[in-house]
């Protein structure tokens, strides 16, 4: 209701502007035909009946008897006439003054889409809807912006894809190539570079799997089908599947949750949330340190939380770190940098289910913390 007011007091401006202009032309408008009345009866006549007398050489009373039957017997359709005529200019006055604010606001359309600096200006009575096209203005500069970094950065993403593919690419051709070259190599190192050889094609595979999960994320919006999860069970589970992964670095995973506690969602989606947080907490943690899951309800809210011990992350990729196609650079050195895909996916999964996802970091420590309402 406030803003509807906001909005009729902003156009009282323009209607009070206008209506003062149109009610002072149409007072002149009116005063004139009187006076022009009052006018044609007296000083007005006497010349009119002197310009008969002169023009034409008439006696004084023929040129009264013609003012009287031309003019003074039709001076009501003579105001009548004017008072036409005055209608007229009003009306035309009327319409260019609404028009003139019309080509005002047309004229300035197409500095919408302008990258300039320079802010749009109206008249003082359209500051109400100079505003709006200003803010306009603000909000397609702000999304073009997004757009643009979002396509960069998918760029830049498609660039660090194609040369992970191919170095495992060039590895694997070169010990085929090795294994072709020399039929009679040794069993022992045939048996190496065939391992590593299968090891970058798997490599190879992973990559060609993230091009296809960007392509699934970006056509398909994500359903949920909520059923009530045994909480510590999907961490518990998830944490052994981690294992392997965890120890090629001499991380460990520590669990710190009530073995009763259960929350209500998609049971795989929220999986798929935890599993890409653990992830990245592998990715970037220093080696041989804990990666900590905590869960607990409080206040309405069953908050999830993963910390690892790793490299500050500075606010501004802190930020950034939940955009699409966003990794930071490091993972790029590293087996387990993926596409930058997995946090977008994870907060785009927990938003669906009412909840929240945050990252902080401080001292070499990082931490995600997932709340989920208990009911929803």
């Amino acid at each position: 209701m406030k803003l509807k007011s906001n909005k009729k007091g902003n156009y009282a401006r323009l209607k009070r502007k206008a209506f003062l202009q149109i009610l002072m032309f149409t007072i002149t408008s009116a005063i004139t035909v009187i006076l022009l009345r009052d006018i044609l009866r007296g000083q007005i006549g006497d010349r009119i009946v002197q310009y008969l007398i002169n023009t034409f050489h008439l006696d004084n009373s023929d040129a009264q008897i013609i003012y009287q039957y031309v003019f003074r017997n039709n001076l009501d359709n003579i105001l009548l006439l004017l008072t036409l005529f005055f209608l007229v200019i009003l009306s035309w006055f009327s319409i260019s003054l609404f028009t003139n604010y019309f080509d005002e606001i047309s004229s300035v359309m197409d500095r919408l889409v302008e990258d300039s600096e320079n802010r749009i200006s109206l008249s003082p009575e359209m500051d109400f809807m100079e505003n709006r096209l200003n803010t306009i203005k603000d909000n397609l500069k702000r999304q073009k912006k997004a757009a643009q970094e979002a396509e960069q950065r998918k760029n830049d993403l498609v660039v660090y894809l194609a040369h992970d593919i191919r170095t495992p690419l060039t590895s694997v051709i070169g010990y085929l190539s090795l294994l072709d070259e020399a039929p009679d190599m040794p069993m022992e190192q045939r048996v190496k570079y065939t391992r590593i050889t299968l090891d970058k094609a798997y490599r190879l595979e992973k990559q060609i799997n993230e091009f296809f999960e960007i392509t699934r994320y970006n056509l398909q919006q994500i359903k949920l089908e909520k059923d009530m999860i045994d909480l510590y069970y999907m961490l518990v589970q998830m944490t052994d599947e981690f294992y392997p992964i965890l120890s090629e670095k001499g991380n460990t995973a520590i669990l710190h949750v009530d073995e009763n506690l259960t929350v209500y969602g998609d049971p795989v989606k929220l999986a798929r949330v935890f599993n890409n947080i653990l992830k990245n907490a592998a990715a970037y943690s220093y080696p041989k340190t804990e990666i900590v899951i905590s869960a607990e309800e409080t206040g309405g809210y069953i908050k999830i939380v993963f910390q690892n011990q790793g490299s500050t992350i500075p606010p501004e990729k802190l930020a950034a770190i939940f955009e699409k196609f966003y990794r930071l650079d490091e993972a790029r050195t590293s087996d387990t940098g993926g596409s930058g895909l997995g946090l977008s996916i994870a907060k785009e999964i927990v938003t669906l289910h009412g909840g929240t996802i945050v990252a902080k970091s401080k001292d070499n420590a990082v931490t995600f913390t997932v709340s989920l309402p208990v009911t929803y």
